[in-house]
């Protein structure tokens, strides 16, 4: 992936890991605000055939409020898009990278709030990749 994602391919079906997906994300404080099915919305509008693949917008509360207090523009890079989506090969999970999205901003606050968020969304893909149910 180009230099402003985390992703992992993870050994479960598509559904499987969009459920899974979404539990760990639960799990660190983040709560999914929107999901998009992009198969069904394309199929939709232009009649066209897509794998499935799901947008999820993630955001932490607590992370979000103080990332506002610092810079209030940062809402325009908020939430954080979550695509799930099967590709030949398995199902990859991707996660924009927090730490990009404060480098973007150019303001040096917000990258404690950056990082950990960063961490947390690493230890969604670990979980997704561990054997634990």
């Amino acid at each position: 992936m180009a230099q402003y994602g985390l992703e992992r391919v993870v050994p479960l079906s598509y559904e499987e890991a969009l459920r899974r997906t979404k539990e760990a994300l639960q799990e660190q404080g983040f709560g999914v605000l929107t999901e998009i099915d992009v198969r069904a919305t394309l199929q939709k509008k232009l009649g066209v055939e897509h794998p499935p693949c799901a947008i999820l917008g993630a955001c932490n509360p607590p992370l979000a409020y103080q990332a506002l207090q610092v810079e209030p523009d940062v809402a325009l890079l908020l939430p954080c898009n979550v695509v799930v989506r099967e590709e030949e090969g398995g199902v990859k999970v991707s996660i924009m990278d927090p730490d990009v999205m404060a480098r973007f901003t150019g303001n040096p606050a917000l990258e404690p709030l950056a990082r950990e968020a960063r961490a947390r969304l690493e230890k969604v893909l670990e979980r997704l990749t561990s054997a634990e149910e």
